[in-house]
């Protein structure tokens, strides 16, 4: 009875330690450029592509906020297993992002969209289970004043 009661709490922790889906998080300063961020869809689907390939599409929305122009610094998404446990990660900085066609200047309340569409190795399908993300955006406006904002997404099959 002990193992099944410690199993149960375990679980609780594991629940607990997973944030919600669409959670997110902004930091700026008054009188400066400010963004907010949104994701979609959400969840992100995952697509086979060929044996454990998958390619996981998903636009990113940032919206300027703040009234004063933005630039785009980098978009980074960091993967967690279930539990919180670290899998992956990836970082789009500006180069990448102006390489991929996509703007990286924001006008005051202007809003812009990427889409991106990640491939990965998956070795374990039962990691889609409790697979989440953080997807993160960085910008600066011209007087180089940061501004993040962050949203938490989910992944399934």
């Amino acid at each position: 009875m002990k193992h099944l009661s410690f199993f149960a709490v375990a679980l609780t922790l594991i629940a607990c330690a997973t944030p919600n889906s669409g959670t997110s998080r902004t930091s700026s300063q008054p009188g400066h450029g400010a963004i907010s961020l949104s994701v979609q869809p959400n969840p992100i689907v995952a697509h086979k592509v060929a044996g454990t390939t998958y390619e996981f599409p998903f636009d990113v929305s940032v919206r300027e906020t703040g009234g004063r122009a933005v630039t785009i610094n980098s978009v980074s998404v960091e993967v967690y297993a279930l539990g919180g446990m670290h899998v992956g990660s990836d970082t789009y900085d500006a180069a990448r992002i102006a390489a991929l066609g996509f703007p990286t200047s924001i006008p005051g309340n202007g809003e812009l969209r990427y889409h991106l569409a990640p491939r990965q190795n998956v070795s374990d399908d039962r990691l889609f289970g409790g697979v989440y993300g953080e997807v993160r955006v960085s910008a600066a406006d011209e007087t180089a004043t940061p501004a993040t904002a962050t949203t938490t997404v989910t992944v399934t099959r």
